[in-house]
This record gives C-alpha cells, structure tokens and sequence, in this order.
C-alpha cells in the first residue's frame, strides 16, 4: 500500500460526493412537493412554546428514544396525569422514512457520534483504533436511525432474566407485551399466535430486494439452514430467512411515528424538543427524586416531578446522567467532585454490545454483461430512482441491502438442539467498496489508507458480505464518566474480546459464512473472497483461524446493541442498578427504562425488545399507583 493509492482514493470520495449529494438534496425537495404521506404535517410531532412549560408534573419522562416514545404515549392514556417528555434531539427529517437512507443519518446531526476508547484486541483499521458508535439525536431515538431490523430474541434470553431474580420477565410474560407492541402486516401472519396486529409498531417485509435474495436462500437449502417457517420470532429462532423490519408501507415505523405521532396532541401531554437534560434534582436526605434541570435555547429550566421521573436516556446517557447527579461507583464520583448522594457500583457496569465485522468481502461473476446482481450504488442513486419513488413506484430507497437474508445459527460451542443460537449472520448485497466507500467507510470510520488497500479494488465490483454477530458475549465493557459536565462524552470501554471465547465463537461464525459461499449456487458464480495483502497480519495462513480472527480484530464493527449499563437485578446482586419494578436501587420516585435495564443482552436486534420492556414498564407504573396510594414508594 503507497501514500499515492491513498491519496487516489481521497480524491476520488471528493469527485463523487458532489454528484451524490445532488440525487439527495433532489430527493428531498421532491418529497416535499410529491410525498405527503412522507410529510405527513397532521401528525409531526410540535413542541410546547416553552412559556407554557408547567412547573410541575406528574410524570417526568427524559429521553424521547425507542423507551420514551413508548412511556409518554402510555403513561399519558390516564387523562388525570400530566406527563413532561424531554428530548434533546428535534423532529425526524423526512429522508429518514427512508430504509436505504438510514446510514445517511450516521455522523449527522441527527447522531451523538460517541466512539469508544482506543483498543489493541478491535478496531485497528479505524480511525484512532476507536469503534464508531452512533447514537439516535432525534424523537424516536436509535429506532430512526437503525436499519429497522425486527427481532425480538430468544424466548430463552428471558427465561434467563427470570433465572436471575427478576421475576415477572419470562417469556410467557413479555409475549404479551411483543404482541401489544406489534401490527404485523406480513401475509400469512394474520392468526398467528405470536404475533400481533393493529399495535403502534407496523411490521412488514422490505421491499425492492436484489437479485441476490434468491442465491443467498439458495445457499442456506444446500447447506440445510433455512429456517422452518421463516419467522425468527415465532415458534423457532435457528435458520435463515429473508427479516421482518419495522416498516409501514415499505418506510420507516420509528418509535416517533407509531407512538408519538398518535398521542402528541392530548392535552395532558407536553413534549419539548431540543432539551438537553443536565441532572436530576435529588434531595440527598430523603433520596427522593423532585425533578430535573434541563437547557433550552441557551437558557436553565427546573420542572418538578409530583409522582416520577422516568430516565430513558439509552444505555449511554442514562448512567451518565444518574452520575453526574450523583448515583453512581464513588470511585468515579468523588475524583470528580460529585457529592455522592447514592452509592451504586454498577451504574455503567455490564456493557455488552454484539461485535460484528464486514471485514470479509466477496466478489463474483453475474454471468451477465452490463448487468449487476448486488447493489452498486452509483448505478441506483440516479434521477430515475428518484422519479420512482416520487411517483409510489418501487426503488432503490426502499432497498435493505444490508441484510436482505438473516441467519441465526449455533457454532460448535453451542448444542443446536437448544435453539438457543451463538451467531446472527446478515448476508448482505453489498460489501464496503458498492458505494465507493463515500457512506460504509465513513459509518465504520475506516482509515483512508486501510481503506485503500482492502476495499479499493472492489470498486463498483458485483459483491457481497457474510457478517456475524457474536449473540451473547462473555466480555464485559463499561462506561466511565469523565467530567461532571453531562455534555462531555463519557469514556466507552467496549472491552470486546476481553473472554477468548468471543473471539473463538467469532471466528466459528467467519468460517461458517464462507462455507455458504461454497455451496454450489455460489460457485456456480465464482464467489471469492477478496484476498488482499496482510500488511497488519503478514504471518497468517489464508483461511487459518489465525487469518479469520485477523479481519475480526482490524474490521470490527458495532451493529449499534449497547445494553446493560443499568442493570436489572435482585437486591442480593451488588451489581444492580434497578429491581425488577426498574426502580433505582436506594432511590425514591426514580426509574429507569430503556435498553440499560437489561441484564443480558437478547439474541438478536435489540430495538423490539426496548420496545417490549417499554410497554412493560408503563403497565408496571399503572399497576403501581393504581395499587399504592404513593406508587409503592416507601
């Protein structure tokens, strides 16, 4: 690899960026003359004039992500309470209904752009050796930015959360909480048992699928790994099969668009928009939660909580804002001059995330001169496509390329007859060069001259990509507050790698990936990986496990499922944050709802189980108060 070929392909991301952003800002103004479903101005979401902000209400809900849109929508069902939801992000942009469009809103002011601290074990070919993790900036949260993968996990995943003391979180249990969240508009599924229909989530196939969809099924028969009926959220989870995702009429059903847009205009219910929350109030004698300090427009609010205040910040913002408040490990608090008013070691504790990588790219021979069976980029985001999707015709926009067939499969260190699967595989229509690296490299924030060398040659090449996903880890990162000032980034130790056995079960999902590429559907095509020179791995054999667990290391890869950081746990466990009722362990009037919450990570995408623990948490606050004079606080 020279400086010159790096150098060739910064200018070449310069030369193509103008015409792409062309298409786009094309795209836009077009939806806005010809798409008014898109539009939909009835329905956007309106913040309050913040002059008639109240000085107090009953519920108190901050973080307008996936958990948020849910509990304001529900809590505020009850007519007799008033309900404040707290966002610091802004309406969703209308581009972002769009499937194809979601990385787009990666590193976008619609992202928190939080990156992870440098590693040695993952991430080396990023920029600063650091794994880029976006976070959703917006009302709906990471479920309008995300991919829109439906996946609810194992019945097994919450079987175990009732193993470890959290009782009422069973399969049989939240079931019903996965139905109530779910419109499931997929044909055939209409009286299916596990599933839902006319819930505020709309779940539907993608549509506008490359040719490939068909090779990739092809490939899963040969090797026996379709799965039985095709629903990894039914009866079964192992197998391969095109995914559900949360759509409605082929767009984006973000939590903002199925929660909020139906329930904005009660009167019991203010929402206010570009509202940074910067601590909640604490009484430290009493330990009761009054309330909450936030910033608007430049200037200080303070609003009272009369019942709760409910933190839905996400697995990053939520432990954060409970340190700079105060709960958190007194090791990290008082370095940084934070009167500790509870101490609470695991506040930030159990990280864990699914690690991917995309590292492993293959080209082949479409037998068609001219034509493409993958998706390249430049040949689709072009006027006509446009003028398609304005006229409600299909698109390219409409498009899932990144995993149009989704696996879940058990390695050797797993029992298949468990159905209880080790790695999700996504099987995806193009690989990092079918864009010309001008979005995939930006998202992954690949180098430019690791970029250069392993990509470059694949340039608008016929490609695809196998990527797993380790589904439970063993390792356990955390997130450490660095400044008492909530708008500094805390320091994110992913820790990915840490138990080897990660590592082995990754490699195990590589070598499975490529032996769908030898089936014969796949060689009928020439399917190759692309073999380039290991410069940073000059020693290791070509398909050793050594060169397997080189592109794990170097192109490693969040699928964006940080949870944990509050744990969810029984008193006798010393690193829980809240009890099974998610209220905050020492604390009174306070809990926390959001993906944090969960004890372990589920098996699969973990947007629909945010979802589900959501509508869980308002029908325990409902039950609460209905049963208690004072909520079942002491």
């Amino acid at each position: 690899m020279t400086a010159v070929n790096t150098f060739v392909t910064m200018w070449r991301f310069l030369l193509t960026l103008g015409p792409s952003a062309m298409v786009i800002l094309m795209l836009n103004s077009g939806i806005q003359n010809d798409r008014q479903d898109i539009v939909d101005e009835e329905h956007r979401v309106r913040s309050i004039h913040i002059e008639n902000l109240r000085q107090s209400y009953d519920f108190i809900v901050v973080g307008g992500g996936s958990a948020g849109c849910v509990l304001a929508a529900r809590l505020s069902e009850n007519p007799e309470w008033s309900v404040l939801l707290l966002e610091a992000g802004g309406d969703e942009p209308v581009l972002i209904d769009l499937p194809q469009m979601y990385p787009v809103f990666q590193r976008s002011p619609w992202d928190w752009k939080y990156s992870t601290e440098p590693s040695d074990r993952y991430c080396l070919a990023m920029e600063d050796q650091r794994c880029f993790w976006p976070r959703g900036k917006v009302l709906g949260g990471c479920s309008s930015i995300n991919a829109m993968m439906y996946v609810r996990g194992n019945r097994r995943d919450y079987d175990h959360w009732a193993e470890l003391g959290n009782p009422g979180w069973e399969y049989n249990n939240v079931l019903h909480y996965f139905r109530k969240t779910e419109d499931n508009r997929v044909p055939g599924y209409e009286h299916n048992p596990y599933h839902g229909h006319g819930g505020p989530i709309s779940v539907e196939r993608y549509r506008f699928p490359s040719p490939l969809l068909n090779i990739f099924m092809q490939s899963a028969r040969e090797l026996g790994l379709q799965h039985p009926d095709g629903d990894f959220n039914g009866r079964t989870q192992t197998g391969f099969a095109p995914p559900h995702g949360t759509l409605r009429d082929g767009l984006r059903c973000s939590a903002n668009k199925g929660y909020m847009r139906r329930s904005w205009q009660r009167p019991n219910l203010d929402i206010v928009l570009k509202a940074f929350v910067e601590r909640l109030i604490i009484d430290p004698q009493t330990r009761r939660t009054i309330g909450v300090k936030f910033e608007y427009n430049l200037l200080k609010y303070q609003v009272r909580a009369d019942r709760e205040v409910i933190l839905s910040a996400g697995s990053l913002a939520s432990p954060q804002l409970l340190m700079v408040s105060g709960v958190g490990p007194r090791e990290q608090l008082e370095p940084l001059g934070i009167p500790v008013i509870q101490h609470l070691p695991g506040v930030g504790g159990n990280l864990q995330d699914h690690i991917s990588t995309s590292g492993a790219i293959y080209t082949f021979d479409s037998h068609q001169p001219g034509q493409h069976l993958s998706f390249i980029v430049p040949e689709m985001l072009n006027a006509e496509s446009v003028r398609a999707f304005l006229q409600g015709r299909d698109s390219f926009f409409y498009a899932m390329p990144v995993s149009e067939v989704m696996g879940f499969a058990s390695t050797r260190y797993q029992n298949p007859q468990l159905d209880w699967p080790d790695v999700q595989l996504f099987m995806g229509s193009y690989g990092y060069g079918a864009d010309g690296g001008m979005i995939g490299r930006r998202g992954a924030a690949i180098t430019l001259d690791n970029f250069a060398e392993t990509f470059e040659p694949l340039i608008y090449q016929d490609s695809f990509v196998i990527a797993p996903l380790l589904m439970r880890p063993r390792s356990r990162g955390y997130v450490q507050l660095q400044s008492p000032d909530p708008r500094i980034h805390p320091r994110i130790h992913a820790n990915y790698y840490d138990d080897p056995h990660d590592m082995a079960i990754m490699v195990e999902g590589l070598k499975l990936a490529h032996r769908l590429t030898q089936t014969p559907v796949m060689q009928a095509l020439n399917a190759t990986l692309n073999i380039y020179e290991w410069r940073n791995c000059p020693e290791v054999e070509y398909l050793s496990d050594a060169f397997w667990e080189c592109i794990a290391r170097y192109y490693s890869q969040t699928i964006y499922h940080p949870v944990g950081t509050c744990k969810m746990a029984p008193d006798h466990d010393p690193s829980g944050v809240v009890d099974p009722r998610l209220r905050v362990r020492g604390l009174r009037n306070l809990r926390v709802i959001d993906a944090s919450i969960m004890p372990t990570i589920p098996t699969g995408n973990t947007n629909a189980p945010t979802l589900m623990l959501a509508e869980r948490g308002a029908d325990i606050i409902k039950e609460d108060w209905l049963h208690y004079p004072n909520g079942g606080w002491s």
